[in-house]
């Protein structure tokens, strides 16, 4: 594909990264270059983003039904699992998932509480309250 023909359709993740693609440049040489993107790969991402969000929706609503902490919310709004989440904070798996319960998590100690805020880049009361203002 020549570079001046390599897609660039907009998707949900535009802002955020770009892909990488071989292309043959004036010269009849491969280089690579950015795209934004192509149009099957940016409606298969709007499907997946809103899969996403339902997700979000469905687990904050859980929360607010004290069914799980609000470190459940936060995982899954900043797209972790329990594995992840122990390798970002250095507790252990089985320590996360009793965290995840609401009367175990809302006893945490405040060093707990802020370990869980810094890796979430929240503070410790929206921790807490799940008071998230996204841009």
């Amino acid at each position: 594909m020549q570079k001046k023909d390599i897609p660039q359709d907009p998707s949900v993740l535009d802002k955020f990264t770009k892909d990488i693609c071989y292309a043959v440049d004036e010269n009849g040489h491969y280089v690579t270059t950015k795209s934004r993107g192509w149009e099957v790969k940016a409606t298969a991402l709007d499907i997946t983003w809103e899969d996403i969000q339902a997700r979000i929706e469905q687990t904050k609503q859980k929360v607010l039904k004290g069914e799980a902490s609000p470190l459940l919310f936060f995982m899954e709004l900043k797209l972790m699992d329990i594995k992840i989440l122990a390798a970002y904070t250095g507790f252990w798996k089985w320590k996360i998932k009793n965290h995840l319960k609401p009367e175990v998590f809302y006893t945490l100690p405040e060093k707990t509480l802020k370990k869980y805020a810094e890796v979430f880049d929240v503070s410790v009361e929206v921790l807490k309250n799940m008071e998230v203002h996204e841009a």
